[in-house]
Order: C-alpha cells, then sequence, then structure tokens
C-alpha cells in the first residue's frame, strides 16, 4: 500500500481513546521499524503515548519516546532536549494536576523510514489547581485548543512544534491578558530575553518593488497546494474575494480566544482585522500534511508564520511599531473542493507580549 493509500485509509475518529488503547500489542496495521511493539500505527502511536504520558502520568517515558536533542518550538521559547520536555511536564501537571487531552485530530504524512510528520490537535483540560507560571492556583476550570507537529522517527521525536491558544486559558484564569502580557514581558526583558521578533529584516511578502502575484497556478482542490494558494493570494496578495471561493458558505473557523466565526462575513472581518492592525503582514507556509480522500474528504494541516509591523489601529491597541512573528497551525476540513471547517491555532499573547515589550528591551 502507498503512503498516499495509507493516509487515506487511516482517517479514524481519534476521540475514541478507549478503542485505540484497546488495540494496544493486536499487531501492526502499519510499517513501523523501530517502534514500540504494542503501537499497531502511527495515529496509535501518537495518541497512546500522548495518553500515557499526560493522563497516566507516565512521565518517564518521554525518555523513551524523544530524542536526547530534540529542540521544541513554541512562538515565544525554544527548548533543547527531553530533560526539557520532562521538566515543562511536570511544571504543567502541577499546575494542572487532572489534566486531560482529548484527541481530536492526528494529521500525518512519512514512513518510518525517512520519518513520519504528526500535527495533533487536542482540547486541553483541566482545573488550576496548582502554581502556574501567572501565579498561584484559582481553581478555576479551562480549556484550550493546542497543536502538537511534530518528526518522528524509529519511536522517537526528533523535532517538535507547538502552538496553543494561550488567550482562552489566561481569560478563563481570570487574568486581564493585556495586562499580563505587559508585566511579563518587562520582566522577561529584565532577565535578558529577547523578543521572538527581535532581529527580523524587512517582512518577506513583497519582491523587491514587484507586487505579489494577484493570480496563481495550483489546483485548490489538492490537498498538497491549498494552504499555499490561500496564504499567498488572500493573506498576502490581499485577494480577499477568494475566500468565498476557497470556504464553504456556512464554514465555521475557531480562532484565538477560543473565538467562533461564522461564513464569510465573520472570516473577512477577521482577516482584514489583522492585516489593519499590521499593513505589511505576511504569511509564509512552512509545512503541508493531510488524509483523507476526494471521496471522503481531506483533512489538512498547515504549520505557518505570520510576520508584521503593529502600525495600524486594532484590537491589539494603539499602533507600536514593534515588529511581531507568530508561528501557526491551522487544521482544515475540506469537502466538496472547500473548507467546511477550520482550526486555527496559535499563541496571541506571545503576539501581546512583543507588542508591549519594552521599548529598550
Amino acid at each position: 500500500m502507498s503512503e498516499q493509500e495509507e493516509r487515506a485509509e487511516l482517517l479514524v475518529d481519534c476521540k475514541d481513546i478507549g478503542y485505540f488503547m484497546a488495540q494496544a500489542g493486536t499487531g501492526r496495521r502499519q510499517s513501523l521499524e523501530g517502534f514500540d511493539p504494542d503501537y499497531t500505527d502511527f495515529v496509535d502511536y501518537i495518541l497512546r503515548c500522548t495518553h500515557k504520558i499526560w493522563e497516566d502520568k507516565s512521565i518517564g517515558l518521554i525518555y523513551t519516546h524523544y530524542a536526547h536533542n530534540t529542540p521544541v518550538h513554541l512562538t515565544d521559547a525554544e527548548y533543547y532536549g527531553r530533560d526539557q520536555v520532562v521538566e515543562n511536564t511536570v511544571r504543567t501537571l502541577a499546575a494542572f494536576p487532572d489534566l486531560r487531552l482529548f484527541g481530536d485530530e492526528v494529521i500525518w504524512c512519512g514512513n518510518d523510514q525517512d520519518g513520519f510528520h504528526s500535527s495533533h490537535r487536542v482540547t486541553w483540560s483541566g482545573h488550576n489547581l496548582g502554581h502556574s507560571l501567572y501565579g498561584p492556583p484559582t481553581g478555576q476550570r479551562v480549556q484550550r485548543r493546542e497543536i502538537a507537529h511534530c518528526l518522528v522517527r524509529h519511536n522517537r521525536i526528533l523535532e517538535e512544534w507547538i502552538v496553543h491558544d494561550e488567550t482562552a486559558l489566561i481569560q478563563q484564569l481570570g487574568f486581564d491578558e493585556v495586562e499580563l502580557a505587559k508585566r511579563l514581558a518587562v520582566a522577561e526583558a529584565a532577565k535578558g530575553i529577547q523578543p521572538y521578533a527581535s532581529g527580523l529584516g524587512e517582512v518577506p511578502r513583497l519582491s523587491g518593488q514587484l507586487h505579489p502575484p494577484l493570480v496563481l497556478e495550483g489546483d485548490p482542490t489538492n490537498p498538497d497546494q491549498l494552504p499555499g494558494l490561500l496564504y499567498s493570494l488572500v493573506w498576502n496578495a490581499r485577494m480577499l474575494n477568494y475566500l468565498k471561493d476557497y470556504y464553504a458558505p456556512n464554514t465555521v473557523v475557531w480562532v484565538p480566544g477560543n473565538r467562533r466565526l461564522e461564513g464569510h462575513l465573520d472570516l473577512t472581518a477577521y482577516v482584514l482585522g489583522l492585516l489593519g492592525a499590521f499593513p505589511d503582514g505576511a504569511m509564509s507556509l512552512e509545512h503541508v500534511a493531510w488524509v483523507g480522500s476526494e471521496a471522503k474528504g481531506y483533512k489538512i494541516a498547515a504549520r505557518w508564520t505570520f510576520q508584521g509591523t503593529h502600525q495600524g489601529p486594532s484590537r491589539y491597541g494603539p499602533p507600536t511599531d514593534k515588529q511581531v512573528r507568530v508561528m501557526g497551525i491551522s487544521h482544515f476540513e475540506v469537502h466538496g473542493g472547500q473548507i467546511v471547517r477550520e482550526y486555527m491555532v496559535w499563541d496571541e499573547f506571545a503576539l501581546l507580549k512583543q507588542i508591549h515589550w519594552p521599548s529598550d528591551g
């Protein structure tokens, strides 16, 4: 079976973790050279190792599921090595000891020889019963979306990119995200930490004096090409008329702050709001993976970076002329050649810290 056929076949309901736990040791459904024998396929590996580490609290499995030198990328931090992964996991569970990670989707590509890529979307739920990065326990129940993109080979995660809806978490804890962002930006600058956007040059949207292409060759019904066309035409060339071509009229798009957008009008207003705040803003596509088929529909994962300069009025406050850069991952559900649902996950709180970073920091 080809990799494309496997990706169409292994389109499963990820929410039933009980099913996956019961499959342990029942034999391979897919070639997994070098993986622990209890895993049946790559989706099973992602879901069950996440469950075992986070919900069963078998934290030490990180040592057998991460390489010793794994880099972990977030918008506002870079970690290196599995010891740091263990430390961060313990710290998070100490703050949310009843934490549960509900697996919503695993979109993947690759093979056991070259390595697999997975894009794992979860709903992260628990009560703040211990001290967190933001202060003493509040007792509040919180939920947020998170997507982890992992490069995996021979049972070990070799590199990881993580995005989460931190604004939703902070709001549910009862904090004002703007005031908290200002306070943490000052504290981090005082420690000598550099903002994520430090050292950026000109935003890479234009090529010299040329305008971005207003028409692109490509097939938006091809899951490999859809994200690149969408970001190049809508976000970079400002051809927002294409939104009606790519998104179904009743589309639902989830964005940071656990906000739900419905239909073309809501989505257009959201894109205009971001581009109004960052007039030179540009999207760069980093990676695409997909599962499914034309008949069943596609699920597409796109990892991207947004970069721009805060030069316009917006919900983020008056212009500060600060450069910003955020990493995001979108999960698209495509049926009949159009996007019917999108989960756009990125750390809006990290963007707020960049906007409010001390000018001399």
